[in-house]
């Protein structure tokens, strides 16, 4: 791996033992190293860049206070981890961050014992890091009363959601060994922050306040009214100077908030906080993309990046670009379009503004527009309650994360029938970002629901189309769409709709029929041709146009489903069941994402890894036509 300058303390750091070897004065230079190592690597592979340079300091004075692994660190929403990631022993493979081979964007239990607990969705390490604190606590012995430390580090938005709140609620009424930690980066706060609040933080952490505190307690709780007094005094002195009342109510030891970048600081305070018992919470203030101006200036550009010049932020050019539209720019032009002709449209983000392409309408269309952080949950509800009432709602979500949304899809839209459009992103493989962000089980999750109309469009011009059709439809519809450019046609600035539930023969061939599904429609047609086969752009998943498959299969002696989603109750399992409840017998074979969790790489050698590409597809009906049933059909 090229170097632009030397790192001589960070290639002495092979693991966290060797971080807590050094001195303080050395930590500090450790920091430097470090942060700037971050900068460069990540500039020649892209990757999520600001939230980790907000979180150095805390990495090292991390490890630097806890035994790891033994002591567990559980990180939410990954993208803080890269720091976490090099002083574990990954700072040779940096080089291949979520590369094909190489190692993952988010913590991953099986790369790493350091890597306590995946995570690629947000809000999940307060829940885990509870379970582990449980667990250290059921098995440790007499002789080791305090057991292994778990700490949870939340931050980037992930305090939103609602988990969050119900594994505090939960871990505020247990005795278990756990640390929480707030990486606040919104800046909001900053006014708290500075040497008394440093000062104040020591002091409450700190054994002297500790004993002093428990000691009155034990005198004045004899003292019935003394007791209540003294517990007004304290909680309103500490609310003062402290914004944790509602952590203290939860249960927990509220300390901060604290400078995240003052490593004395981090360490004494880490330090100390180590000793105690009992659920603990350690509020932090970092500044998101720090060190980097040009991520400092703008976090949220530099959150996700491709490649670029370590020196002056500038993006390199990527030699894929294509002239055409991204889905997610087809939807966004869409929503505006829309909100202009329609005052009811209301559209709903949970925290994906910049990823689903809502930027220029939330300028446009400010009172149409809502953010409600991270609550995928709250989303489809309050789309629900709109519905209800009148209104529009678009709720624009990635697949993935509309998983996280599955009970109130069914309960709260669909049982009552009600016209909300889901505009789903990042449909199928993600390239990159792995499993965890991999759109590959909704066309499954989705198809089961009663009163749902699923579409996936096979170009731009079939996805403003089917978002005119979902947003008519006097129902839940849902339009799935993958991430980045389509085949390259321009769609039209009007309002076209499409027939429900009716499919669109693209090419005419013999014996055999591709049944194609979304972004697979276009690499179907390149097999299609050179096979000579029928070529048919499903268009709908629910409803199927089921006329027409039961035409093709009168006329064809093999059918091949092709889809970007898990075989196992997707797209052509839907066939499948057409077929069988019309009591036709034919040669079917589905391809789709296998039953595996497909790991990050590049999208296309991905889908060519899966056999969904145009070659895979071709190799796999050839192989199905050197099958002697298969021959035997097409001979009659």
């Amino acid at each position: 791996m090229p170097k632009t300058r030397a790192f001589p303390l960070l290639e002495s750091i092979n693991s966290p033992d060797d971080v807590r070897s050094l001195d303080t004065d050395q930590l500090k230079g450790l920091v430097d190293e470090l942060r700037a190592f971050l900068i460069q690597t990540v500039g020649q592979t892209g990757g999520h860049l600001s939230s980790g340079l907000g979180t150095v300091e805390l990495t090292v004075a991390l490890h630097y206070v806890f035994n790891t692994p033994q002591d567990k660190l559980v990180w939410d929403v990954g993208h803080q981890s890269y720091p976490h990631k090099i002083l574990t022993g990954r700072r040779e493979q940096m080089h291949s961050l979520r590369q094909q081979g190489g190692i993952a964007g988010f913590p991953k239990r099986s790369e790493s014992p350091y890597d306590t607990f995946g995570v690629g969705h947000s809000s999940t390490s307060i829940s885990a890091a509870l379970g582990m604190a449980i667990a250290a606590q059921q098995q440790t012995d007499d002789e080791n009363e305090t057991g292994k430390k778990v700490v949870a580090i939340i931050g980037d938005g992930a305090m939103t959601a609602g988990m969050a709140f119900e594994a505090l609620n939960h871990a505020g009424s247990l005795d278990a060994n756990l640390l929480v930690i707030l990486n606040d980066n919104d800046m909001s706060i900053s006014p708290n922050v500075g040497g008394l609040s440093n000062y104040l933080a020591r002091i409450l952490s700190g054994k002297l306040y500790l004993a002093a505190r428990e000691g009155s307690k034990k005198v004045l709780s004899q003292i019935p009214n003394m007791w209540e007094l003294a517990q007004r005094v304290e909680e309103h002195a500490k609310g003062m100077v402290i914004p944790g009342t509602l952590f203290e109510e939860l249960g927990f030891n509220y300390i901060g908030p604290i400078d995240g970048h003052d490593m004395d600081s981090l360490i004494k305070t880490l330090g100390n906080l180590s000793t105690l018992k009992g659920p603990q919470f350690l509020h932090i203030v970092t500044k998101k993309g720090k060190g980097f101006e040009p991520a400092e200036e703008d976090p949220c550009a530099y959150h996700g990046v491709g490649s670029y010049d370590p020196d002056t932020g500038e993006a390199l050019p990527a030699s894929h670009k294509k002239a055409s539209l991204t889905y997610t720019q087809v939807f966004g032009d869409w929503l505006c379009d829309q909100a202009a002709q329609d005052k009811k449209l209301m559209g709903i983000t949970p925290a994906m503004r910049e990823g689903s392409g809502m930027v220029a309408f939330s300028e446009q269309f400010p009172n149409q527009y809502l953010d409600v952080g991270i609550a995928e949950q709250h989303a489809v509800t309050l789309a629900a309650g709109m519905a209800c009432d009148g209104l529009k709602p678009v709720v624009a979500i990635y697949s993935t994360f509309l998983q996280r949304a599955y009970d109130q899809l069914i309960h709260d839209v669909a049982i009552q029938n009600l016209p909300v459009m889901f505009a789903i992103d990042r449909a199928g493989l993600v390239g990159a970002d792995g499993p965890t962000h991999a759109g590959s089980f909704d066309l499954s999750y989705l198809r089961c629901i009663p009163n749902m109309v699923v579409m996936a469009p096979a170009d731009e011009t079939e996805c403003r189309q089917m978002l005119n059709t979902g947003y008519q439809h006097n129902g839940p519809s849902a339009v799935r769409y993958p991430r980045g450019f389509g085949p390259g046609t321009q769609p039209a600035q009007d309002f076209e709709t499409l027939p429900l539930g009716k499919a669109e023969v693209r090419r005419r061939g013999t014996h055999v029929a591709i049944l194609a599904f979304g972004s697979r429609v276009t690499p179907a047609i390149t097999a299609g041709e050179i096979l000579n086969a029928t070529v048919v752009n499903m268009r709908f998943v629910k409803p199927l146009d089921e006329d027409l498959i039961l035409e093709i299969a009168e006329q064809h002696q093999l059918i091949v489903t092709v889809e970007e989603n898990a075989v196992t109750g997707g797209a052509g399992s839907g066939i499948n069941e057409c077929l069988a409840a019309h009591g036709v017998t034919i040669a079917i074979h589905n391809l789709g994402l296998p039953d595996y969790f497909v790991e990050h790489g590049e999208h296309s050698a991905l889908l060519a890894q899966c056999g969904l590409d145009a070659i895979g597809i071709e190799n796999t009906i050839n192989t199905l036509l050197a099958q002697p049933d298969t021959q035997a059909r097409i001979a009659k």
